[in-house]
Order: structure tokens, then C-alpha cells, then sequence
């Protein structure tokens, strides 16, 4: 029997950043905070034993050991860049947990580059972040209200992130060998199961709907839910209820599974490579199906929703349609939010007791037929809904400057949104407004409901790259020369390979990568290079280069007027480099201890980047062979928004006499190199419109390793 001791306290729902009151404030996200990181630590509680954090659940994701330490390494990490904390409390820890959510090309899963921390060691580094968070909470300054610009962002943030994690991470338990497992009181699952109610459609007669929020917003959002999506929604049927495990059965029976006319490419391609024959979180047993929960089986919940990934859903639907001859589909996510209006039911995340939704009710699903939602069951909660809908960027879609990589990954057709929430899902996920979407053949939990139309609308969308900065960076490195000007990575890189005469060239490090030419460059004359940028949307144009595909874009010639371009590597002679390049993200000021041995590194446009380029620089020797030569290209232009005025190496008065940054380089680089020839201007054009463009100069030094 579960006592009121055992029982997990209230868990906080979203907050509203306005208000006038900032103790009140203080207090309330205080609460949200600390419940937060309690709830995320009691997760953790249902591991058996140590070695569980440590072996695979899925080969796609890391061990549980980095998602424990992870959601804390990123408050130290955002908070950095808002200056609310200037110093790390474990460099180390905080490389290690630094990045690596999906299947990026650029997250490294070589288990033989990571000595991952002990369990102690990570508890206890969690407690240090604790610790500094309420801190701050208390004592730092704050103003109201707290919006996209505020500082304090970065604190709900790191919250919002850790939700997202608590759902994540207990997919990855739900996965996880049984024996590495144990129940736990705050984690109780439903008891309630019988037969599956039949499913029926509800007629939803035409209409128009109005997506996205603006940046006054109370409520903490993603990038990917600002801006503005208006579109009309035809008529059509939905179901009733969500899919039952019941009602999926009837398509394992009819050997769905193994008919390939039901599956799309490359959901036979997941078939093939995973023999699936029944959904992930069904358990075979001889008296019968069981359904793995997360941290037991039980026996088979007939009326439980049916969670599958979306090629699963894609082919029931297939079936349904066939065997029923109307036209059956997943919903898109205009639908699903015309679902919402059409019910009433877009306040419902507000409700507690109105959904299976923010950990009110259960540590699993239940019956499809428990929450009512008008004329539905379930619109919001119990578990996933997935739709048709790759995501894409609504119109005015901008990334936040202190996490550019939470959704611009995904804007590759490769990611379906998710709507509703689960039994998990709490605060910003649990908001109709929220826009999570994952890879096709990943598995949440997540199932669906089916739609009836014969229309089927395209998302909006672009086979070209639109953001400015990245077409920019694209022509930049990739594009057309202006002004007679050479191409500046290409011309860095000439001008190393002579000054660089015939030392050693088998390994080499472009730091500060950017889009890559650089790299690719380098791997003319090198057997290995490895790039490296903060910044993943950069990492995304080399990576997708290197994979072979044409990177696409769009310059601004005049207002909304533009042109097309596109770039391969064989437009350039670079093909042949591919093979011999690999991109990461990563922050130059910490970097994981594996990038080391190298005969050569660069970088360029990057100190002037850095928030502190003295401890790269003091540390850079590390990374780098005896003998081995560093090349810095910088414009010295100096700027707060990037470097504490105390941090810059340059630009200002010492005793009374100018000191410039060359200056500042000799007596950090001193201790273990020396100088090689002297200084030079290499200059640069980015175009920024038809007839708008920026000529920098930028000094490029060279300094070799003898100490």
C-alpha cells in the first residue's frame, strides 16, 4: 500500500516570468528548480546497481551515466554564456556531459574515448550544481519580468532541459535489461487494465488555426514555438481514442509486420536492420503477452494506448486503410491542433486532474478510455501522438544565442513532431504550444490516433538553407570570391602548408571550423583533420558535405529578393578529402581530453571569440606535438558580448603604453613556443547582401611548439 510518505510531492507545472514581486519569483522558482533536480535524482533511484548507468541501454544513445551528469553540466554550460557565473566547477565533468542527445554525426558515441566519472564522483557534482543554482536563485540580481533576452533564461532553461531529460532518460530505463532495474515509490505504475473499448471517428468540419508565440510570451518556450504559422484546415475524422494495444494486435495478427506493401523505405530499412515483429515494449511469454513498463512486465494491458515508433504507426494506418478502403493516416500537426480548438481543450495542461499528463496520476500509461476531452479521450497526455509532420521553422523562427542546436539539428525531414505529452511530460512539454519532434525510429512514449482525409498538406518549408548567418558562412567558405579577394580559409591554409615547409602533416585541428572549407583544405595535405566548432548548425554544412550532399542556400540580393546556390564537394576538387575529415562540436575553452597528438592546428577568427582565451591558449601545447606548429588568424576585434573586458589579451593600455593583442600573444604562448616569421594580413569579404559586404583583415601568426 502506498503511504502519503511515499508518494512523490506535487510536482510544480509551468511558471508565468511576468510579475512584479521579485522574491515571489525567487520562491517559485526556487520550488521549480529543486523539485525538478529531486525528481530527476529519484529516477536515477531505479537503477539496481552501478553497473547500470554504465552499459548501453540502446546502441544509439549513450549509458545513463552521461544523462545523470549531463542535465547539470548544462546550467555551468549556459550559464557561462550569460555571464551569471564566470568560472566551471569541474572542466573535466563538464567536457565529458558536455553534448550528446540524438544521433548527431558530430556527437562522438566511441565508448573508448570517454572515462566516464564514478556514480559518486557525479552525485556529488550534481550537489556542487545544486548548490550554485539555488544560489543564484537567491542572491543574484534580478529584474521582472524574465523573458528571451533575461539572463535568468538560462536558469529556466537548464529546468526545461532537465524535464525533457526526465522523459528521455526514462524511455532509456523503460529499455534497459530488467535485472538493471528495481520499482521505486515514486515511480508506481497504473493498476487499472481490462479490454479495449471499440474506436469510432468524430467529424471535425473545416477551419483555420493560428500557431506560435512572440517573445512577450509569460511562459518559457523553445526557439522552434516563436514566430507565426497560419493555415487553413480542411474537414475529416478522427479517432475517437488513442490506438489500444488491443486494437494494434489486430494488425500483428494479420502479419502487418512482414507485408512490405504497409512500410515506407525507410521503415523497411528499420525492419531490416531491427526484425521487428511486434512493438518494442511487448514482451512474448507463453501464457501470453506482457508489456515492459519501466521498471517491470506486467501482464498485457489491453486498453492501455499502444506505444510504437512512427514507421509502426505509419503501417498500421496502411492496413487500416486497405482493410477499411478509406483513406487513413496519421494526423498532421495542424490537425492536431484543430482537434485541440475544436474540443475546448487547450487550456487542459493547466488542469491536473484532466489528463495523465505531468506526473499527476500514474509512472506509466492507462486506459485509452480514463481522460475525456469533449468529444475525445486523451488529446492531451497518456501518451505521444505522432503526426505527419517533419518539423519545420514557423515564419519570424530565430535560435536562442546561448543554445543555437536545440532544434536547427532537426530541420532536416528526418525529425516528426509529437504532440499531447505523456504520463511524463511536464512543464513546457505539457503545453499545446510545445513542438518536440524526434527521429522516425525512435522510440518514446509515444503512440497515435488516426485521422480519415484525402488531403494531406506539404509543410511549409525549404530544400534551401534561409537563415542569413549560415548562407552567409556558406558563400563565405564555399561560394564565390568578390573583390578579387581570395577565398580566406583556402588562403590560411596555403599559407601554412608554406610555412610549415616538411614537418610531420599525418594528424591536424581546425578550431573554430565554422562551415569547414578549412578543413577540407587541410585534408589535401594531411592524413587526418578534425573540426571542431562551438556552434552544431555550423558543423551541420560540413558534415552533410562530407557526407556527399550538395550544401544548398539562399543570398540576399535586395529585401525579400534572392538567389539559389549550391555547392558540392566536387565543385571544388575537395572530394577526395572526405574521407579524411571528422567534424564535432565543441567548446575551444574545454575541450575533451581525446583531441590531442596533432602536428598542426588552427585557429582562425577564434580568439577574439573566446569568453576566455587565455586558458586556451595556456593550454593549447596540450593538443599539440613537440615541434608541432600553431597558427592563430585573428582580427583582434574585441567585444564584451563575447569577452569580459578583463579576459581580452589586447586592445587597451599597460602602464601607460599601447598593448595590442600580438603582444598579449607572445607572453601567453612564451612559456612553450616560439615564434615562427612574421605577422601577416590576410584579408576576407563576407557578403551580406548584393550590394553590401564586410572586408576585414586578419593578422595571421605562426608559433611553434618547443617547450
Amino acid at each position: 500500500m502506498t503511504t502519503a510518505d511515499d508518494r512523490p510531492p506535487a510536482f510544480p507545472r509551468g511558471i508565468n516570468l511576468h510579475g512584479d514581486d521579485p522574491q515571489a519569483m525567487r520562491r517559485q522558482l526556487r520550488a521549480y528548480f529543486t523539485s525538478t533536480f529531486d525528481r530527476y535524482e529519484s529516477l536515477f533511484e531505479t537503477l539496481a546497481c552501478d553497473a547500470a548507468y554504465y552499459e548501453h541501454a540502446i546502441p544509439l544513445r549513450h549509458p545513463l551515466i552521461f544523462y545523470f551528469g549531463h542535465t547539470a553540466t548544462f546550467f555551468v554550460n549556459k550559464l557561462l554564456l550569460t555571464h551569471l557565473i564566470d568560472e566551471r566547477l569541474d572542466p573535466r565533468i563538464e567536457s565529458v556531459f558536455a553534448v550528446g542527445v540524438d544521433e548527431m554525426s558530430w556527437d562522438d558515441l566511441n565508448e573508448e574515448r570517454y572515462d566516464w566519472p564514478s556514480v559518486a564522483e557525479v552525485k556529488a557534482y550534481r550537489g556542487k550544481v545544486r548548490a550554485m543554482v539555488t544560489r543564484l536563485i537567491d542572491e543574484a540580481p534580478l529584474s521582472l519580468p524574465i523573458d528571451w533576452n533575461h539572463p535568468w533564461w538560462a536558469i529556466v532553461m537548464g529546468i526545461e532541459h532537465e524535464r525533457i531529460h526526465l522523459e528521455t532518460s526514462s524511455v532509456l530505463i523503460r529499455q534497459h535489461k530488467l535485472a538493471y532495474v528495481k520499482p521505486h515509490p515514486h515511480w508506481r505504475p497504473c493498476t487499472e487494465a481490462g479490454a479495449a473499448p471499440d474506436n469510432s471517428l468524430v467529424k471535425i468540419p473545416a477551419g483555420s488555426i493560428v500557431l506560435g508565440k512572440d517573445k512577450s510570451s509569460p511562459r518559457y518556450g523553445w526557439d522552434n514555438e516563436y514566430g507565426r504559422h497560419e493555415a487553413d484546415v480542411a474537414a475529416f475524422q478522427a479517432s475517437r481514442l488513442l490506438v489500444s494495444n488491443q486494437e494494434f494486435l489486430a494488425f500483428v495478427e494479420a502479419g502487418g509486420y512482414s507485408h512490405p506493401g504497409y512500410w515506407e523505405d525507410e521503415g523497411k530499412e528499420w525492419l531490416d536492420f531491427t526484425h521487428a515483429e511486434h512493438p518494442s515494449f511487448w514482451v512474448p511469454a507463453s501464457n501470453g503477452w506482457r508489456l515492459r513498463l519501466m521498471t517491470e512486465e506486467i501482464p498485457m494491458p489491453w486498453n492501455w494506448p499502444v506505444e510504437t515508433n512512427y514507421h509502426e504507426a505509419k503501417a498500421f494506418c496502411r492496413w487500416k486503410a486497405a482493410s477499411s478502403g478509406q483513406p487513413v493516416r496519421l494526423p498532421t500537426e495542424d490537425e492536431w491542433q484543430r482537434l485541440l480548438d475544436h474540443a475546448g481543450q487547450r487550456e487542459v495542461a493547466d488542469r491536473a486532474d484532466h489528463a495523465n499528463l505531468q506526473l499527476t496520476h500514474f509512472a506509466s500509461s492507462c486506459p485509452v478510455d480514463r481522460f475525456a476531452h469533449g468529444d475525445f479521450f486523451d488529446l492531451t497526455g497518456n501518451v505521444w501522438q505522432w503526426t505527419e509532420t517533419p518539423i519545420y521553422p514557423f515564419e519570424g523562427f530565430d535560435v536562442h544565442p546561448i543554445y543555437d542546436d536545440f532544434t536547427t539539428p532537426t530541420f532536416d525531414g528526418r525529425h516528426n513532431l509529437m504532440k499531447g505529452g505523456s504520463w511524463i511530460s511536464c512543464g513546457n512539454e505539457a503545453e499545446p504550444e510545445s513542438r518536440y519532434a524526434f527521429r522516425r525510429h525512435f522510440f518514446q512514449h509515444a503512440g497515435f490516433r488516426y485521422v480519415v482525409s484525402k488531403e494531406l498538406k506539404h509543410v511549409p518549408g525549404s530544400h534551401y538553407e534561409t537563415d542569413k548567418l549560415l548562407s552567409e558562412y556558406a558563400e563565405f567558405h564555399y561560394g564565390d570570391s568578390y573583390f578579387d579577394v581570395p577565398n580566406f580559409p583556402k588562403a590560411l591554409v596555403d599559407l601554412a602548408i608554406g610555412a610549415l615547409g616538411d614537418t610531420p602533416r599525418r594528424k591536424a585541428l581546425d578550431l573554430g571550423c565554422a562551415s569547414g572549407r578549412a578543413t577540407f583544405e587541410l585534408a589535401r595535405h594531411f592524413d587526418l583533420v578534425t573540426g571542431i566548432d562551438f556552434s552544431a548548425r555550423f558543423i551541420g554544412q560540413g558534415v552533410a558535405l562530407a557526407r556527399g550532399e550538395s550544401l544548398r542556400y539562399t543570398l540576399v540580393d535586395e529585401g525579400e529578393l534572392v538567389q539559389y546556390k549550391s555547392r558540392s564537394l566536387a565543385d571544388l576538387d575537395l572530394q577526395d578529402t572526405a574521407g579524411k575529415v571528422e567534424f564535432f562540436q565543441g567548446d575551444a575553452c574545454n575541450l575533451k581530453p581525446q583531441f590531442t597528438d596533432y602536428d598542426f592546428i588552427m585557429a582562425a577568427n577564434l580568439i577574439d571569440r573566446l569568453y576566455q582565451p587565455a586558458r586556451f591558449l595556456e593550454s593549447v601545447h596540450e593538443r599539440l606535438n613537440l615541434g608541432g606548429m600553431l597558427m592563430i588568424a585573428s582580427p583582434y576585434t574585441w567585444l564584451t558580448e563575447h569577452t569580459p573586458r578583463a579576459d581580452w589579451l589586447g586592445g587597451f593600455k599597460k602602464d601607460g603604453e599601447n598593448f595590442g593583442t600580438l603582444d598579449g600573444l607572445k607572453a601567453v604562448l612564451g612559456a612553450h613556443f616560439e615564434p615562427v616569421g612574421e605577422p601577416c594580413d590576410v584579408p576576407f569579404v563576407i557578403r551580406e547582401t548584393r550590394h553590401k559586404f564586410q572586408h576585414t583583415l586578419s593578422e595571421a601568426t605562426f608559433w611553434k611548439r618547443v617547450r
